[in-house]
């Protein structure tokens, strides 16, 4: 199952690049935009509750215990799945996109530092780590280099950018007649 959940991690990270890439090339960014746009909040729905069902299988059948980042990195991904499975639902839904972007933008924030705690980028930070579920430690590591926070980032990322693509191919207020 871990092997799985790291495979859905780099399948999301492959999509947020190639989804940045076609926003950043002048050519595709139109059409990306038109034939993407409607669908980019059901996709982060779904990558949101995949990393919540996630972060639950990890912790509840295979028993590694969240440190507090882990803690505070669930704290954004957890709203994101229930805004975004309820966004369908919400009218007016205009302020959906734009509070899942600075979510996922947060706890995309949230997981690069985390990492960087993991892989000793800057000092190990005390105030975040305990003997019992210090920040430092990796439970998983696949591939060389995916840990949890690791996952985290990607889903973070691709909602991020699934956000900001809604955001782009709403209409605007003053092309409207």
């Amino acid at each position: 199952m871990i092997l799985f959940l790291s495979l859905l991690s780099l399948l999301a990270l492959a999509g947020a690049l190639a989804l940045a890439l076609m926003l950043a090339m002048p050519g595709t960014r139109s059409a990306a935009v038109r034939e993407m746009a409607p669908y980019a909040l059901p996709m982060g729905a779904a990558l949101a509750a995949a990393a919540t069902l996630g972060s639950l299988y990890l912790s509840e059948v295979e028993g590694f215990v969240p440190c507090l980042l882990c803690w505070v990195q669930r704290g954004f991904m957890y709203p994101l799945a229930l805004l975004l499975t309820a966004a369908p639902f919400l009218r007016p839904a205009r302020w959906v996109a734009p509070v899942s972007l600075a979510l996922a933008s947060l706890g995309a924030l949230t997981a690069v530092y985390h990492y960087g705690e993991q892989r000793v980028w800057w000092g190990g930070s005390e105030q975040f780590c305990d003997a019992v579920a210090p920040c430092t430690f990796i439970w998983v590591e696949q591939f060389g280099f995916m840990s949890i926070p690791f996952m985290a980032f990607t889903g973070f990322l691709a909602i991020a950018l699934l956000s900001g693509l809604n955001m782009l191919g709403r209409p605007s207020r003053t092309s409207r007649t």
